[in-house]
């Protein structure tokens, strides 16, 4: 599997297409990744279409998704729904419970990867590093036993109460 290679902003609040290094072959082109890194990224952090009968944080009825998991004319809903619903914890208080609905999120949003045969297993641990910071390990076991771990620390914009 190959992707355009996504990488952590050095701010660490967003994410960005990476360019192969200059004075290489294909240097100053996108950056292709062979691992499981930019399909994480992308499973996690960007917004999967809410559920109906999820809370919005915002208050509006902008369930968000991406326009691709919307159903179309007399169709249902897409049944492998791209992104994470950790937007909707955006406003959440940091307690156990939000890291609870957080690794539940993550989960959810890399249930793919085993539906279509590319991990063996997923496992997810959240926890909280501190004020505003929301730490999300993903361990995945490949099909051949190989081990890939990803460690994330996600910018908590919500209350931060009860750490």
């Amino acid at each position: 599997m190959a992707d355009i290679s996504t990488i952590q902003t050095a701010d660490g609040l967003s994410f960005d297409w990476a360019l192969a290094p200059a004075g290489q072959p294909g240097g100053g082109d996108l950056a292709v990744d062979t691992t499981l890194r930019t399909a994480v990224i992308i499973s996690l952090f960007t917004d999967r279409l809410a559920a109906a009968d999820d809370p919005l944080p915002d208050g509006t009825r902008d369930r968000r998704g991406w326009w691709g998991d919307l159903p179309l004319s007399g169709q249902s809903a897409t049944t492998k729904p791209i992104g994470s619903r950790l937007w909707l914890l955006s406003r959440a208080t940091a307690s156990a419970q939000t890291a609870r609905r957080a690794k539940d999120y993550c989960a959810e949003a890399l249930q793919w990867l085993i539906d279509d045969g590319v991990a063996a297993s997923v496992a997810v641990t959240t926890q909280w590093l501190g004020p505003g910071a929301l730490g999300i390990g993903i361990a995945i076991t490949e099909p051949n036993g190989a081990l890939a771990s990803f460690n994330f620390a996600w910018a908590w914009n919500g209350l931060v109460a009860g750490v």
